[in-house]
């Protein structure tokens, strides 16, 4: 699909382009989640297309690469005024409190034909009179756990989902019915391409381990792992280590700054890359360049086995996994109880890992289905055709509508 996929027949029928808006009030990860639709849509003239966003960060980013892919055109808005920004320099972090920026895009996220977001909290619109306006949702990513098939998606007018494994366990939970969700790929695989850089961060080309903890502390290996994982690497000379957690571990400027300042000596070492929170942190160009993934719980594992490589789990949190879906991914390499001889693992974990390929592959083809690129095009393709119906079946009763009050609906 190229960038005139749309059925050009969609825009004679409407009087007036569709108004969309792709909000994100949530951490810049997000981003790569839905702006592959936005752009998409963004080149049929049946719609008109914002997005908007709560930091300038955010809109700086989104700019960056709606330019990148060659965008239709696009407005980039800010929600709400400079007070949100205080409002997260009080606590700081790097995002306003979501329910605030909520309260302050009311007004102009009620101007939309429908708003599309990466996560839930946005559906709180719903009762603050956004009642009319169709909410659509597009996965932030694509992993085992069951916050990810959480029941407030059941609230969406139409989901876009990446692969079978999210169909099947949404069906059964109630969460989509017929006819008001597509299965279109993986958006964030639109974004990025294989390219390896690992030359650019590091001087002697090794293999290279990706350190992902989650970030919560509940299911995350580092705050009983995380700096020993480090320590030892520095210690070994066989590794190049990249440590870079889920964007939201520090996600406060403070903390972050914090542990920067803990970590320096080892993030000095010239085979120690840290990242706790860079726009490469979330872009998957660390996960091109990967030798072997290390980590927890992460949805980031499946776009790292994307292309079948070694895993390596760390169950920091004691959890009795081998029976429980949420923990289907560490089926995809051994999964270590403690960070002892860590560096050992990881070379046993690279040797032996003909022994999972098949598992992955297998696990990937539930998730994604499709790994081609154009999810953003099939997604917008399915988005469209929903609206288009969902129009359809309004304008019956707006035929009997005046031509005074059929303006005024306008």
């Amino acid at each position: 699909m190229g960038r005139d996929w749309f059925d050009r027949s969609n825009a004679a029928t409407l009087a007036q382009p569709q108004r969309l808006c792709f909000f994100f009030n949530a951490q810049i990860h997000q981003l790569f989640h839905a702006l592959p639709i936005a752009i998409a849509l963004s080149r049929d003239p049946g719609f008109a297309v914002d997005v908007m966003a709560a930091t300038d960060d955010h809109l700086v980013l989104a700019r960056d690469i709606a330019t990148a892919q060659g965008a239709g055109p696009i407005r980039f808005l800010r929600c709400g005024g400079r007070w949100l920004d205080a409002l997260a320099g009080l606590t700081g972090a790097t995002i306003p409190p979501k329910i605030a920026s909520l309260i302050a895009a009311r007004r102009q996220l009620a101007e939309y034909d429908a708003i599309v977001v990466p996560e839930r909290t946005s559906l709180l619109l719903k009762r603050l009179g956004l009642s009319q306006t169709r909410f659509i949702h597009s996965c932030h990513g694509a992993g085992d756990r069951a916050v990810g098939y959480d029941r407030r998606i059941a609230q969406f007018d139409f989901v876009l989902l990446a692969g079978e494994k999210q169909r099947r366990r949404m069906l059964d939970a109630g969460l989509i019915r017929e006819g008001h969700y597509a299965i279109s790929g993986y958006n964030k695989f639109d974004l990025t391409r294989p390219q390896d850089d690992r030359h650019r961060l590091f001087a002697q080309d090794r293999p290279v381990i990706l350190y992902n903890p989650h970030f919560s502390p509940k299911l995350s290996s580092w705050p009983t792992m995380g700096e020993e994982v480090i320590r030892q690497f520095a210690q070994d000379d066989r590794f190049n280590l990249i440590v870079a957690p889920h964007v939201r571990l520090f996600d406060n400027r403070r903390k972050r700054a914090a542990m920067e300042r803990r970590l320096a000596d080892l993030a000095c070492l010239p085979h120690i890359h840290v990242d706790l929170g860079s726009r490469a942190s979330v872009d998957m160009r660390y996960v091109h360049m990967a030798s072997l993934y290390l980590g927890d719980v992460s949805s980031q594992i499946y776009e790292y086995l994307a292309r079948p490589r070694p895993c390596l789990f760390l169950n920091g949190h004691r959890a009795d996994w081998q029976e429980d879906r949420s923990y289907g991914h560490w089926h995809y390499g051994p999964v270590l109880e403690t960070a002892q001889g860590i560096a050992d693992a990881a070379a046993a974990a690279i040797a032996d890992h003909a022994a999972y390929v098949d598992t992955q592959r297998q696990g990937v083809a539930r998730t994604f289905g499709n790994l081609d690129h154009g999810a953003g095009a099939r997604a917008a393709r399915a988005l469209s055709h929903f609206l288009q119906r969902s129009q359809t079946a309004a304008r019956p009763a707006l035929d009997g509508l005046s031509r005074l009050e059929l303006a005024a609906h306008a």
